[in-house]
């Protein structure tokens, strides 16, 4: 077969289609009218010879050839879009887009002050922040549609091999209490301590969870004994909590430092217990790597690896900004 028998355009409609699940969803999702949707299924079904969709049921169910062509569909224009990405990269970082990845917490505490300083540099790239589990956000890198990620749990074990994984920096894991709580008195507490407490906590399949109970353990401490008083679905919500006086809880220390400044939480160590956590940086080093990317893991990134994420460190970047700026070779690990 000579001639390519289906078009860009033709796999974006195919891929809104699945997505979507409806031919005219579709047609809205891509700004066109559902006619011309249709007409173009139908062109595409012709030139394959094949169909695409099983037309019985409500909603708009792929064929095993809707399915094969879609999962090829999805390589080609993840390539298209490397490609537009790798040509404006000729205009060395006046423009462009920079897309990274991050699990819940960073994503939420950490990389927008990452993104403000990259910003200040460069204020030509546009940044894209992508906050999801880190199994999404693994799998995102590798199938090109982040750039570069910041993950604070494990990469999937079949994707370890595609991905490479550097560790970046230790975040400490504070345990947080309220200010009223008579062991706010104390700045280190003793392991026994903790059965005493009630706990508010993420569920229990969260990356965080699991990383404080495998801590935990290795310093013998069973958090089976702990008494949970409520699992809640966000720092934020569990800061609250905590506030309130619900309960005592773990977190990241990047999450409360607000809090530790205004005094509405109190933080307190374990003797002889630290519960912390190795963050990644991930990336595919099979795929293209924007200059933007190489940029922010080799500028901005550096600043923030002991997690001294203060004025201090915008004070160290503002004292550098102004220097010329040098040439950017890919990380490798």
């Amino acid at each position: 077969m000579t001639d390519i028998p289906f078009t860009l355009d033709q796999l974006r409609i195919l891929k809104a289609i699945a997505a979507e699940g409806s031919f005219k969803r579709a047609a809205d999702s891509l700004y066109v009218s559902q006619p011309a949707v249709s007409l173009q299924v139908q062109n595409l079904e012709k030139q394959l010879n094949v169909p695409l969709f099983d037309r019985g049921g409500r909603r708009a169910q792929l064929t095993e050839a809707g399915h094969l062509l879609l999962s090829y569909g999805e390589r080609i224009i993840t390539l298209c879009q490397e490609t537009c990405r790798a040509i404006e990269d000729l205009q060395n970082l006046q423009g462009g887009t920079l897309i990274i990845g991050a699990s819940q917490t960073t994503g939420t505490y950490l990389l927008p002050r990452m993104i403000g300083l990259f910003r200040q540099r460069y204020p030509d790239v546009s940044v894209q922040l992508q906050v999801h589990s880190t199994r999404r956000t693994s799998w995102a890198v590798a199938n090109g549609q982040v750039d570069v990620a910041i993950i604070g749990g494990e990469v999937p074990p079949e994707l370890q091999e595609t991905l490479e994984i550097v560790p970046y920096a230790e975040d400490e894991l504070a345990l947080i209490l309220p200010i009223f709580h008579p062991l706010a008195k104390e700045s280190t507490i003793q392991k026994e301590d903790l059965y005493k407490l009630s706990f508010i906590t993420l569920d229990s399949q969260s990356t965080i969870r699991k990383v404080i109970d495998q801590v935990l353990a290795r310093s013998n401490i069973n958090t089976k004994r702990f008494k949970i008083e409520m699992e809640l679905n966000s720092i934020e919500a569990i800061k609250n909590a905590v506030q309130a006086g619900l309960g005592a809880a773990f977190v990241s220390v990047t999450a409360i430092e607000k809090e530790l400044q205004m005094r509405v939480l109190h933080s307190t160590r374990i003797q002889d217990v630290e519960v912390r956590r190795t963050l990644s940086l991930i990336f595919n080093p099979n795929r293209y790597r924007s200059k933007a990317a190489e940029a922010f893991s080799q500028e901005i990134l550096p600043l923030f690896s002991t997690m001294a994420v203060g004025p201090e460190i915008e004070a160290h970047y503002q004292n550098h900004a102004s220097r010329p700026k040098t040439a950017v070779t890919e990380i490798k690990g």
